[in-house]
């Protein structure tokens, strides 16, 4: 008499956990990232050191969170540049409009442009697999780039020596925020191309 052995897949509510608790080690990126600038350029006290300081922060966080998405080579490089050029034109864009000053406010100012920037970047991305509501990215990010800053300010991070981004409280909190991409990403299929023979 033969045994049949079954296998049980994981339950969806321990697949959502795994990717968010993967989703969740990106934050990493975001002070790793700012370390990186910190040392390699500037503070963010005019445009040109906010572009160089934006695009190594970006390309930090960008493979970051390209690895926690688990991204190709090919996506990763993608991700990886579009986070960085669209972080590096946010940053310089945001701190400018705000006259590189660091209140609460010109940080939340300077966090939803800079969002708003990130997000895009990576929306063009998103759209190949996502169609439209991709573009939902952009404004989503920029809120949650503005709250980044604002909890980092209340934590007490010293934020007037102008960091490209802000510091580990904002870093998980956006974390968190933001664990909706991987999470939304996991219940659509990849789009293959199809042959026409």
């Amino acid at each position: 008499m033969s045994q049949v052995t079954t296998v049980s897949s994981p339950s969806p509510i321990r697949s959502r956990g795994r990717i968010v608790a993967r989703w969740m080690v990106s934050f990493i990126g975001f002070p790793l990232g700012g370390l990186a600038a910190l040392i390699v350029t500037e503070p963010v006290n005019n445009a040109g050191n906010a572009v160089a300081g934006g695009l190594i922060t970006g390309a930090v966080l960008g493979a970051v969170q390209a690895w926690a998405l688990r991204f190709d080579r090919h996506q990763l490089m993608a991700w990886t540049l579009a986070t960085a050029v669209g972080l590096a034109a946010g940053l310089a864009l945001g701190a400018s409009l705000v006259g590189f000053r660091t209140s609460i406010g010109d940080l939340a100012m300077q966090g939803a442009v800079t969002g708003a920037f990130v997000g895009l970047a990576q929306a063009l991305l998103l759209r190949r697999r996502t169609g439209p509501v991709a573009f939902v990215w952009p404004a989503y990010l920029a809120g949650a780039w503005a709250i980044g800053w604002v909890v980092t300010t209340a934590g007490g991070i010293a934020v007037e020596k102008q960091f490209t981004t802000f510091g580990a409280y904002g870093a998980v909190t956006v974390a968190l925020l933001t664990s909706v991409l991987p999470l939304f990403l996991s219940s659509r299929p990849i789009r293959t191309e199809k042959s026409s023979t």
